[in-house]
């Protein structure tokens, strides 16, 4: 499997940008932004698709719409360096982002407390650059009506640079600061942050610069860090989609999915409560009965993690299979209604291996549950023809293995 790093990235973001809230482009605006600035300052091409990638994903570490509500409602505030924090740990364990690490990590750092540090001179600037554009994103979110940018901007974009201006030398670098005001003292910098045309500024800096395209292994990392900030969402689903993810690959490797499909499975299993993100954590988390509004919410999330994963694995069954784990052999699932002849082998695994893991996980609604009262749960709705039967004895054959990932906490690595 090979799949375009750049346009993984970009895919990825617009996920990032759905943290209980509607699609708004706030990661995209701050990568263009970025990319506009470190072209102003005549850094390199590669440089500067570096910014731009780099701010598709600086929010990584955010999954609860508090904190990102904070960050586009708010200049500066306390615990900001939380987010910053946990994204920079996640890309840092991802190989093929862990380049946009050190940058994130301080991106909400202000330049005179960045002047004090030992840092490196392109690290510094880099990392400023990303707050700069950050915080001129929050100045720009107020002239959003849903999905249009209000005209009021080009009479009232000066103010916005001079309130930019007035940071130089304290939040942000002076340089930095000029190239700003070069750049957006032009109606075209502000219309290039209509929803109506980001998507394509964003197409024409990838095209610039050299694809990169990632193995299989590079792909199961991305998932990796992506299901961590699913998991992140709520207390309840702490380690949900890695479990799970655990637990399907053994399935499948039990009955005899080999090599790069054994890997798809994977990431489909890591990935299958990516849409969660949308649906605000009050929901995730609470104790009682969800409203008809509350489910649908919840209903929705598997047809648009689909949708995103199409646009991140094209070609692969990753989407398909993903989207189908709330699908159910008597045709009453969700999204899609399927019947049985249409559910493949891999989505009716997935679905099996997250129903038993989160009948093992505590949550808001029931307690823990004891091991002979999941299995019996299992095996009620393979009685019921809810699930596949095959799928279930090959649970049963495993179960100690499953449950043991399913519930015990995480074993250290030798090398800590």
């Amino acid at each position: 499997m090979k799949i375009n790093l750049q346009r993984t990235i970009t895919s990825l973001t617009t996920v990032l940008d759905l943290v209980g809230t509607d699609e708004f482009h706030h990661g995209k605006r701050v990568a263009l932004m970025a990319a506009k600035i470190a072209e102003e300052m005549n850094w390199s091409p590669a440089r500067c698709e570096k910014m731009l990638c780099a701010g598709m994903i600086l929010d990584c570490g955010v999954s609860r719409a508090q904190e990102h509500r904070a960050i586009t409602e708010t200049l500066e505030w306390e615990g900001a360096q939380n987010h910053c924090q946990r994204g920079a740990d996640y890309l840092a364990a991802c190989p093929p982002l862990a380049q946009y690490a050190d940058v994130v990590l301080r991106h909400h750092t202000r330049w005179e407390t960045l002047l004090q540090e030992d840092l490196e001179d392109d690290l510094r600037i880099e990392a400023n650059l990303l707050f700069l554009a950050d915080r001129a994103d929050f100045l720009l979110a107020p002239y959003f009506i849903g999905a249009s940018l209000k005209n009021d901007i080009l009479w009232e974009y000066p103010d916005l640079v001079e309130r930019i201006a007035g940071l130089a030398g304290t939040l942000f670098a002076p340089q930095l600061v000029e190239a700003f005001r070069r750049t957006a003292l032009r109606e075209s910098f502000w219309l290039s942050m209509d929803p109506a045309y980001i998507e394509d500024h964003i197409e024409d800096y990838l095209c610039r610069g050299d694809p990169v395209d990632i193995g299989t292994s590079e792909a199961l990392a991305i998932a990796g860090l992506f299901a961590r900030v699913v998991d992140a969402k709520s207390i309840y689903t702490l380690e949900h989609s890695t479990r799970v993810a655990r637990i399907a690959r053994l399935l499948a490797e039990a009955c005899g999915i080999r090599a790069e499909q054994l890997d798809c499975v994977e990431i489909a299993a890591l990935l299958h409560d990516i849409g969660k993100l949308h649906v605000p954590e009050e929901i995730l988390d609470k104790p009682g009965p969800l409203t008809r509004e509350e489910r649908a919410y919840v209903m929705r999330h598997s047809y648009d993690s689909g949708h995103i994963l199409g646009k991140v694995f094209p070609g692969q069954p990753i989407a398909e299979w993903a989207s189908m784990h709330h699908e159910n052999l008597l045709g009453t699932g969700y999204p899609f209604r399927s019947q049985s002849s249409d559910i493949p082998r891999e989505a009716r695994l997935i679905a099996v291996a997250d129903i038993f893991q989160a009948l093992s996980q505590e949550r808001p609604y029931r307690g823990h549950m004891a091991k002979s009262e999941v299995i019996s749960r299992i095996d009620r709705l393979c009685e019921q023809g809810r699930i596949d039967p095959d799928m279930v004895k090959l649970l049963h054959s495993q179960f100690d293995r499953c449950y043991a990932l399913a519930t015990e906490p995480e074993q250290p690595s030798p090398n800590g």
